[in-house]
């Protein structure tokens, strides 16, 4: 059993578009799975951490989707942003029904929706006790969700970013869902990540963590506890980190 004191006092973490799709009726929210998140969210913060989410768009716009009806790479990518927008905003809502004050930071300004990201401001939202969406990517196109949780999380000195999936409980050596004898690992250096090409999360955001204390938790995200069980080290799945 882990220890019962949290291991990190502030975290990012990512929630994937696709994790708040309705994977019944292919609407691209799930009341259900975004107050689930909202309940995972809450857990962390009554354990006192000071938590971050960078969010994605996947259930909204995929850059598929730009090829196939021929809208060229950047303006694409600026949809995507745009999407995250509108998943923050619906996270906001549910995370405020349970009584947590969150703030929505885009990298891309819509001042009547929600506030500019300001690094400093982010940080003393996050230590006045305000949990903080950002959204909007990085706010340029050929970066993906994952390089903004990276970037953010090395602004705002984050001490994890927590990567809970669905379907799956960390870092294979290859893919469990075609290869029988793949291999859990549950221990990686950053260097490895980039060396073996591991498919944790696009590697341009692995780099930029390499020298970084920054340690980056993958676990299945198989009920609303998870993440708060990986912030006290109470769940397997993969820790990354530098050497």
């Amino acid at each position: 059993m882990g220890n019962m004191e949290p291991l990190y006092k502030r975290v990012v973490v990512k929630v994937s578009g696709e994790a708040l799709a309705d994977s019944r009726d292919k609407t691209i929210l799930d009341q259900r799975k975004i107050e689930e998140t909202a309940t995972a969210i809450k857990q962390v913060a009554d354990m006192g951490v000071q938590v971050a989410v960078v969010v994605g768009a996947g259930n909204i716009w995929r850059g598929r989707l730009a090829d196939k009806i021929g809208i060229d790479r950047s303006t694409g990518d600026y949809m995507g942003m745009l999407g995250t927008i509108i998943n923050a905003l619906a996270l906001q809502n549910a995370f405020e029904k349970k009584g947590l004050p969150t703030r929505v930071m885009s990298s891309i300004n819509v001042p009547q929706v929600c506030e500019p990201y300001i690094r400093r401001k982010a940080i003393s939202h996050l230590e006045s006790g305000h949990v903080v969406i950002f959204a909007g990517g990085t706010g340029n196109p050929y970066f993906t969700t994952d390089t903004t949780a990276s970037l953010r999380a090395l602004e705002i000195g984050a001490d994890s970013i927590l990567m809970a999936k669905n379907g799956i409980d960390g870092v294979y050596d290859k893919d469990p869902n075609r290869y029988d004898d793949a291999v859990l690992l549950t221990h990686l250096s950053y260097r490895e990540v980039l060396e073996r090409k591991l498919e944790v999360m696009d590697l341009t955001a692995v780099a930029m963590l390499e020298t970084s204390d920054i340690v980056i938790r993958v676990f299945g995200m198989e009920d609303a506890s998870c993440i708060s069980k990986a912030i006290r080290g109470e769940i397997g799945g993969t820790t990354i980190g530098k050497e």
